[in-house]
């Protein structure tokens, strides 16, 4: 059986998606592939959110990952938003999930922290649930 592909959305793709894909990768790398994606891209990922994963997970995201659009990643199996409080991210059909986090974007490094453990909770449930 291959494995689930789990796409993580958010409109720009460029913090709390990119956060989870990282994470995915990390954690769940043999229960599924982690994909990131947005309705729309930035120039780069969240500077906070590279910063603070690099100190946490000493993951850098900015050597494999990049801010992309829905149609630049495979068909996913599994469709997560991340929250919906900047704008909902139309994609073509229903999330499976949404996880409701709040944009920690502008907000200070307890915010981003708060954050991310919400994310990899959710990556470690999602993770279980798959195997």
């Amino acid at each position: 059986m291959s494995r689930k592909k789990v796409a993580f959305i958010c409109v720009h793709n460029s913090c709390r998606s990119q956060i989870a894909e990282a994470l995915g990768k990390r954690f769940a790398s043999g229960v599924f592939d982690s994909y990131s994606a947005g309705t729309e891209t930035k120039p780069r990922i969240n500077p906070d959110a590279v910063r603070l994963m690099k100190k946490l997970y000493n993951i850098d995201m900015e050597l494999t990952q990049y801010s992309k659009t829905v149609d630049e990643i495979p068909d996913a199996d599994i469709v997560i938003s991340m929250g919906c409080e900047v704008g909902c991210p139309y994609i073509g059909r229903e999330f499976d999930e949404n996880w409701g986090l709040p944009d920690p974007t502008g907000k200070s490094d307890e915010a981003f922290i708060e954050v991310i453990g919400s994310i990899e909770k959710n990556i470690m449930r999602l993770k279980n649930s798959i195997k």
